[in-house]
């Protein structure tokens, strides 16, 4: 068994392990990060790049479509071989030798292996010909493992051979019907994939769409999924799946309904992937997301760090990296100094985890949301003051599509005249959102907006309607 010390071992080398890893090199520390996959982690080859790859064809044909000159030019349906041929492109054939280069070019090492905290600033890496590797940190270990796909305890599902998000984005060949247990981010972005890929998609979900985000959303989302030629049914809870004789999928509803499928895809939440890590070392309960403060730290710990989805602040991955780049900094300026500042406004604190988190969901049509919904905001005690504007009626709107639909909300906070939640609904709108987020961050009081002039003839005009029919 051999033994290497380092400044900071990290445990997961995702887009969340390659930052904290890269931050504290940058800071002047050794690192080592250990990983048991492929380095790039799930975003790289089983969640955002795969599903974006797969979703993007559609889009760019509904668009062309909804231009009078360029829909007179589209004379063939989706071309499925080649969308799976780039989406193939775009994970590098789930091989990761250019983020093995990247490492190594960052000045950090790769340890292969199954990473388990095994003592205090310690780490023991199980190779796959089952050698040992202890790795010893000299200022502290990060855990950045991610999570896993949940499967509920459905009678019959876990013998089906279900799909998570990995066979979904990972499709060889497009099945005839799909059924998605889910009404979340995952199940609708795949059911709208999958509705154009060919597929006859079913989707079960136990409440409203998107039930996170405004309750408008997710009505856009199954309107257009219905009109697509998928069958939306929420309210609808599972007793019982299980697969035929002859291959096919039978789900059982409390509802006395049945619905059979070719392949199921189980999109219902997320678990830690913190069940073999070690955490029994430190007294956290192994398979337990992990309580950090917004430095990233472990409470009561020195040493331990976890970002990312494992502590269950915002399981997403920009969140992730700017956790990331937080916890990387940090560590790299305790290792030399006591007096660190993780004040609110340090760029030491992941504090845009509690209120400004941006999210898109690319689905058909695309949802863009940051900050409060109009049910948080109230839930909040926030004096709340709800703008509504029809993207269609923005001129720029019409220049983009004979068929624009859209649909914005802007959620105020009267008493300090500044915005605190916007979501957007239609066409291409992840791109208006990071103005809104920074709006909400710099808490920029809405007589200031009023002399951010948007450029006309742009969707982004909207900011002027808002602002319009606010009052100003």
């Amino acid at each position: 068994m051999s033994t290497r010390e380092y400044d900071l071992i990290v445990i997961g080398a995702g887009p969340v392990g390659e930052n904290v890893a890269d931050r504290a090199v940058r800071g002047g520390l050794t690192a080592a990060i250990v990983e048991s996959e492929l380095v790039g982690g799930e975003c790289s080859y089983w969640a955002c790049m795969p599903s974006k790859a797969l979703l993007r064809a559609p889009a760019a044909l509904r668009a062309a479509r909804d231009v009078a000159g360029a829909a007179e030019a589209v004379t063939g349906d989706l071309d499925v071989h080649a969308v799976l041929a780039r989406r193939d492109r775009i994970v590098h054939e789930y091989q990761d030798t250019s983020q093995v280069e990247w490492l190594q070019s960052a000045g950090i090492d790769l340890v292969r292996g199954h990473g388990r905290l095994s003592g205090e600033r310690e780490v023991t890496v199980e190779s796959a010909d089952g050698s040992a590797t202890v790795l010893r940190a000299r200022q502290a270990v990060a855990v950045c493992t991610g999570s896993a796909a949940l499967l509920p305890d459905i009678p019959g599902l876990a013998d089906a051979a279900p799909w998570t998000s990995r066979e979904a984005t990972g499709v060889r060949t497009v099945p005839a019907s799909l059924a998605i247990l889910g009404g979340g981010v995952v199940g609708l972005e795949m059911a709208t994939a999958f509705v154009a890929l060919g597929s006859r998609v079913t989707v079960i979900a136990r409440s409203r769409l998107l039930g996170g985000l405004e309750e408008f959303a997710g009505a856009a989302v199954r309107d257009a999924l219905v009109s697509a030629g998928a069958d939306v049914r929420t309210g609808a809870d599972v007793e019982r799946v299980e697969r035929s004789a002859d291959g096919e999928v039978v789900i059982s509803l409390d509802d006395g309904g049945e619905v059979r499928a070719a392949e199921i895809l189980v999109a219902t939440g997320r678990v830690p992937r913190t069940q073999d890590v070690g955490l029994d070392v430190v007294g956290i309960d192994p398979g337990s997301w992990i309580d950090v403060d917004d430095s990233m730290r472990v409470p009561g710990s020195e040493w331990l760090y976890a970002a990312g989805d494992v502590n269950h602040r915002a399981l997403l991955t920009h969140q992730g990296k700017y956790q990331a780049r937080v916890a990387g900094d940090v560590i790299a300026r305790r290792a030399t100094s006591t007096d660190v500042d993780t004040s609110p406004w340090s760029p030491l604190a992941a504090t845009a985890d509690h209120s400004a988190v941006p999210q898109v969901v690319f689905t058909e049509p695309e949802i863009a949301a940051v900050g409060h919904t109009e049910a948080s905001a109230r839930a909040a005690g926030i004096q709340v003051k709800i703008v509504d504007y029809d993207l269609s009626w923005v001129a720029g709107a019409s220049t983009q599509s004979d068929r624009y639909e859209g649909r914005s909300r802007a959620v105020i906070d009267a008493e300090r005249g500044v915005l605190v939640g916007a979501t957007f609904v239609g066409p291409d709108v992840a791109e208006l959102l990071h103005a809104a987020t920074i709006a909400i961050v710099g808490e920029v009081p809405l007589h200031r907006l009023w002399h951010a002039v948007p450029a006309y003839p742009t969707v982004s005009e909207v900011w002027l309607r808002w602002l319009e029919t606010a009052g100003l």
